[in-house]
């Protein structure tokens, strides 16, 4: 069966609400995920692969911090240099966006998010303060975006959880 084609068969699973319950399961699993585990495993697999590649628990943080290219800038003679540090901060960044977007849901899937972000949170804050190789700027402000995430996320469930009260009392 071609999948481009919608045929009676395929619109039943529209209306099937098993196949939606399914389909609502796995959308649940990935919003139960915090995003902001795939930063933190790109700096693993560097800080594990530089680790085992040349023993010196420094060859993290300089594989963090050697740059890799430069972008020239309009001012004359300028060029940013980038590593590959600030290309996971930017990827959390981004990360660290989508988790505030959802943090404001409210339901058991929120609380399961919130949950494993501060599982992660404290990963990252015992990997900062016992590792070498996580002793770096770039994790530490990876840690303290971990952080964020789970402050807001509780505080945005509270603050919705209240207002939710409030309507149920008039």
């Amino acid at each position: 069966m071609d999948p481009k084609i919608f045929t009676a068969e395929s619109a039943m699973g529209l209306f099937d609400p098993d196949a939606r319950r399914v389909n609502k399961r796995n959308a649940s699993l990935v919003t139960a995920f915090p995003l902001l585990a795939i930063p933190w495993l790109v700096y693993n697999i560097f800080a594990v692969i530089n680790l085992l590649g040349g023993g010196d628990p420094n060859s993290a943080f300089n594989a963090m911090t050697a740059v890799q290219f430069t972008i020239p800038m309009p001012s004359p003679g300028a060029h940013w240099p980038v590593s590959i540090g600030d290309v996971v901060l930017f990827g959390a960044l981004i990360c660290l966006f989508f988790e505030l977007l959802k943090s404001t849901q409210s339901d058991s899937v929120a609380i399961i998010n919130h949950s494993l972000s501060m599982v992660l949170f404290i990963i990252c804050l015992v990997e900062f303060l016992l590792l070498r190789p996580f002793a770096t700027s770039t994790f530490f402000l990876l840690t303290m975006m971990t952080l964020m995430d789970v402050l807001a996320g509780f505080i945005v469930t509270a603050i919705s959880a209240r207002k939710d009260i409030d309507f149920g009392g008039h």
